[in-house]
């Protein structure tokens, strides 16, 4: 078999052995705290002013603080086309959790094909969204 380059490809050779989602903050204590709180359980790696990552179930979570001269690049995550989805297992118990934190979801649980949902924003404005999966339907 073939690449896209022609060359041959190596057995068991993947493009990718970890992916991990990096969010860009001026404030990466500051948000480290909130994600802390959020995730109740503090970054496994932390570099004050610089980086915090966080070991979830089947992800990782980096915050970096941009280099000056990428500053501007990062600078307005608001309505941008990433979101940081969420899986719970109590979406009313996690809507109370962040408003506790004070960043309470600004609409209403929305119900979608696969279980119901609330937007919330990170301090950066960084959106989330919380989702719930619909209980398994039971056999007839």
């Amino acid at each position: 078999m073939r690449d896209l380059l022609g060359e041959a490809s190596l057995v068991n050779q993947t493009i990718c052995a970890e992916a991990f989602v990096a969010l860009a903050t001026c404030q990466v204590n500051d948000a480290a705290q909130f994600y802390e709180a959020l995730f109740d359980r503090p970054p496994q790696a932390f570099v004050a002013d610089r980086y915090a990552e966080f070991a979830l179930p089947g992800c990782k979570l980096a915050l970096f603080q941009p280099q000056k001269p990428d500053a501007d690049e990062f600078a307005h995550p608001a309505g941008s086309a990433m979101s940081l989805c969420l899986e719970v297992t109590d979406l009313e118990w996690a809507i109370a959790h962040l408003t506790q934190l004070g960043y309470p979801p600004p609409g209403v649980i929305q119900t979608a094909s696969h279980g119901q949902e609330v937007y919330a924003y990170d301090p950066d404005g960084n959106r989330l969204i919380l989702h719930q999966s619909q209980p398994p339907r039971a056999l007839s």
